[in-house]
């Protein structure tokens, strides 16, 4: 144990010298000796470009600590594992061409006044984190910096500042950050040496400004006369309403371009009232200062107040993202006559009303998203006429209002049941994760105009209903309706021509939506298809001729193809066959001839595309086979299959049987109740209902309710049709509203013959269901009766099930019935769950029953 233990240190100590080894050299004009435990600065070439130095152990840096490297253009000292770091006097000036030098997050960094000097081409210093104080400003440590542009003072410890008169000289200087430092108090008289820049950036965020002096304001007139911002920074300084008034009404006439006030506290917040909103006075004072964007985002606003950005005439981008904004009041946006982009995102807003956004002419972008907007006038977004962009995604929408001509219209997220009755012109439309299930309303979406991109993805679209066929030659290039339900519209023949229209779409998203076969004409109309996306379905055959011959790009990855004809690949350009079911017999041979040959560009890698059967073939990638025994002519082959049938005749008619069974499998079984219904009993066994009120439970997720209905309850529930013989509970018609839902699903299941649990993917995401689950495990025990059916429908692999625990016990005692992939198999599958409902079976408690309930308790 003692020699492995050693064995694992040396190997840990030998990993880590190695990579210092390969993080500590020079190439390329690039001397990379960041954590090499250096305590000095080490040698470099002559024509070294960058230098870094982080991370080290570095304690003293002077005049002689480097030779002379005129190409050097960047030096990082930054973050020494020792303190203090002493930079010495004219310690860099063997550096004479130097632009960027970083001393950033060194604990304690002790500087020569003269530390600087002879960094004239110095453009960027950073000296954040490293305990400074007020003299860093107030001494002469920057008088050699004449080309000094960005200087980072962040989080250091200055309390005051007085900038020395040297700061007059760097003339070229653009961009301060100051945040995060201890300043209390602004004054005119603390900026005089700042007086005629123009700042790109200037930052003081995160600093306690007049939180000591509450009426520093009357003291101290502008502290920014005669300086110019880009960009000036006063977030997470803790003001309100107020603060923020008095403050702008001192800098009255200061030219800025933006301001922010992230993470502020102006505003009553939800629920309280002693606190106030910004009103009209609040930004008063930014009238005359050109003011182009205003961020006041993540604070406590509840109440935009009428006329509240009157004197902001000249803005064009207002953030207030994250606030707690829940009303918007008559003419709150009047005054805004140039402004382009609103953010109201993640806010608390429920309805928008037809004068909410009054005044915003020039609007081009409003974002909405993540509020709980349920209800919006007719006429919120129509005199808008220059908007081209709503996002709205993550509310509550269930219907939509009219809008002006748009570029794109960001609607997924929301509770959509229907399109609207006005087109929506825009160009990109998208609605994800929608509850859109007819699939009929496609055709109302093509017909609006200019619409070219459509994202339909996770709705539920599983039945169709249209009024009228698609007309005209819409323009739409783009669709995804991935993650939907189609198998459930197709296989009953319905919408076969949703796509006819499309001539002029050019991709196609049709992945995870269980498709177990493709209508033969499916894709007719699609002359232009260049891209399809068909991965993650149950497709086992494809036909000839079934995909356009525009189609370059085809994803077929994650189904169940057998043996694929490579005529059904011709056009294609780009291929995805990979994670399918493989039959790895001869009947493979003019698959495996194709890959090897042909120069379309195979996703993937070789050992993606496997055998699955026969099991002693699983696993073996495709490219490994070897096909030479699977010459013989097919024609002699038909021949001796001929003379074998016709020298064997009783064999003969026992295969055809066979086929004939396997074929019409459905209507034999159809034929064999008939008959078996009129010799032995003319009326169907009726279940014994003397001691439960139900034959049986229907256990399954909300979102599988369609499918179920149509597959199960119609077959078997007697108050669906007279002639189904069973009494059955679920959730949506038989659970009493406003009584707890676990002892809905608990009276459900004791007072039930059996419990049929549905399991799908979705049922495995809902914790009601797994829950239902285990109580229907819980009375198998306390009854010893064989009272839970599980049912598997969807693409479920033994793995995915095994991974529940509730599931993985019941597996280990019992056998699960399994939704057909055929569907004449269907009546077959409907008389077995008959049988397993109406059959009684005891069961003895085991050992080992005893541990699994004892599982299913704690899971429980």
């Amino acid at each position: 144990m003692l020699h492995q233990q050693l064995v694992f240190v040396f190997g840990i100590s030998l990993a880590s010298y190695i990579c210092a080894l390969k993080n500590c050299h020079s190439e390329d004009q690039v001397s990379l000796y960041n954590f090499c435990n250096l305590t000095d600065i080490p040698w470099v070439p002559k024509d070294t470009v960058k230098l870094l130095l982080s991370f080290n152990y570095i304690r003293q840096v002077s005049a002689t600590s480097f030779p002379l490297l005129e190409h050097l253009l960047l030096l990082e000292i930054g973050k020494q594992y020792v303190s203090p770091v002493t930079i010495g006097k004219e310690a860099f000036r063997n550096l004479p061409n130097l632009r960027v030098l970083d001393l950033g997050f060194n604990r304690i960094l002790q500087l020569d006044l003269d530390a600087f000097v002879g960094l004239s081409s110095l453009t960027v210093l950073r000296l954040f984190r490293n305990q400074l104080g007020d003299s860093i400003l107030e001494e002469r440590y920057f008088r050699d910096l004449s080309s000094l542009e960005e200087l980072d003072l962040s989080g250091n410890e200055i309390t005051e500042l007085h900038p020395h008169p040297l700061f007059y000289n760097l003339t070229v200087l653009k961009t301060v950050d100051l945040k995060s430092n201890h300043i209390a108090n602004l004054c005119q008289s603390n900026l005089t040496c700042f007086g005629g820049k123009h700042f790109l950036y200037f930052s003081l965020s995160s600093n306690p400004l007049y939180m000591t002096h509450e009426m520093a304001w009357a003291k101290c007139t502008n502290p920014f006369i005669n300086i110019r911002f880009n960009s000036l920074d006063l977030s997470e300084n803790g003001w309100s309403t107020e603060k923020v008034q008095y403050f702008l009404k001192a800098i009255k006439g200061t030219q800025i371009s933006a301001l922010t006030f992230r993470y502020h506290i102006m505003g009553s917040g939800f629920g309280f009232d002693n606190l106030r909103n910004p009103d009209s006075d609040t930004f008063a004072g930014l009238a005359r200062s050109d003011l182009r964007l205003l961020d006041i985002s993540n604070g406590y606003i509840f109440s935009l107040n009428s006329l509240i950005f009157q004197t902001l005439g000249n803005l064009e981008l207002l953030n207030l993202f994250k606030n707690k904004i829940n009303q918007i009041k008559s003419q709150a946006f009047f005054g805004l006559r140039n402004l382009k982009t609103l953010n109201l995102s993640s806010n608390l807003l429920g309805e928008l009303y037809d004068y909410t956004f009054d005044g915003l002419h020039s609007v081009m972008h409003i974002d909405l998203q993540q509020n709980h907007i349920g209800m919006i006038a007719q006429e919120a977004f129509r005199k808008l006429v220059s908007l081209k962009i709503i996002d709205l995604r993550d509310n509550a929408l269930k219907n939509l209002p009219s809008f002006p001509h748009l570029t794109s219209a960001f609607l997924g997220d929301n509770k959509l049941t229907s399109v609207p009755d006005t087109a929506i012109a825009a160009t990109h439309l998208e609605l994800e994760r929608n509850w859109l299930a007819n699939l009929g309303h496609l055709y109302i979406l093509f017909q609006f105009p200019g619409v070219q991109y459509i994202f339909l993805k996770q709705n539920r679209f599983s039945y169709c209903e249209k009024s009228d066929s698609a007309v005209g030659s819409s323009q739409l290039l783009y669709m995804d309706l991935g993650e939907n339900m189609l198998q459930l519209v197709w296989e009953r023949n319905l919408c076969l021509d949703v796509f006819g229209a499309l001539s002029k779409l050019e991709v196609l998203h049709l992945n995870n939506n269980y498709l177990a076969a493709l209508p033969p004409e499916i894709f007719r109309g699609l002359t232009s298809l260049r891209r399809l996306n068909l991965a993650f379905n149950l497709l086992s055959h494809l036909s000839p001729g079934l995909f356009p011959q525009s189609l370059t790009n085809l994803n077929l990855s994650g189904n169940q193809l057998l043996s694929p004809e490579p005529e059904v690949f011709m056009t294609l350009s780009i291929l995805d066959i990979t994670h399918n079911n493989y039959v790895c017999d001869c009947a493979l041979k003019s698959l495996l001839v194709w890959l090897n040959e042909t120069n379309v560009t195979l996703a993937g890698s070789h050992s993606d595309r496997y055998c699955v059967y026969p099991p002693e073939f699983a696993g073996v990638p495709l490219s490994s086979l070897i096909y030479d025994d699977c010459d013989e002519d097919e024609l002699q082959e038909t021949l001796r299959l001929s003379v074998f049938v016709f020298t064997s005749v009783t064999l003969t008619l026992f295969l055809m049987a066979v086929i004939i069974f396997t074929r019409c499998r459905g209507i034999c079984f159809v034929w064999y109740k008939t008959i078996t219904k009129k010799l032995i009993d003319n009326q169907p066994q009726a279940a014994d209902k003397s001691e439960y009120k139900y034959d049986a439970y229907l256990c399954f997720s909300k979102n599988d309710f369609e499918w179920v209905q149509n597959a199960l309850i119609k077959h078997l529930d007697s108050q669906y049709l007279d002639k189904n013989r069973f009494t059955l509970c679920f959730e949506e018609r038989d659970f009493l509203p406003g009584e707890e839902h676990i002892n809905n699903i608990r009276d459900a299941i004791w007072n039930s013959r059996k419990t049929i649990c549905i399991v799908t993917k979705q049922f495995l995401k809902d914790g009601w269901c797994v829950e239902a689950f285990n109580f229907a495990q819980s009375r198998y025990f306390c009854d010893l009766k064989d009272v839970l059916i599980m049912v598997v429908a969807g693409s479920l692999s033994q793995y995915q099930l095994m991974k529940h625990k509730p599931i993985q016990s019941f597996l280990q005692r019992s056998h699960y019935l399994r939704w057909p992939e055929d569907y004449q198999d269907v009546d077959w599958f409907l008389n077995n769950l008959s049988y397993q409902i109406l059959k009684e079976k005891k069961v003895k408690k085991k050992a080992r029953d005893i541990e699994l309930e004892t599982v299913a308790t704690l899971s429980h």
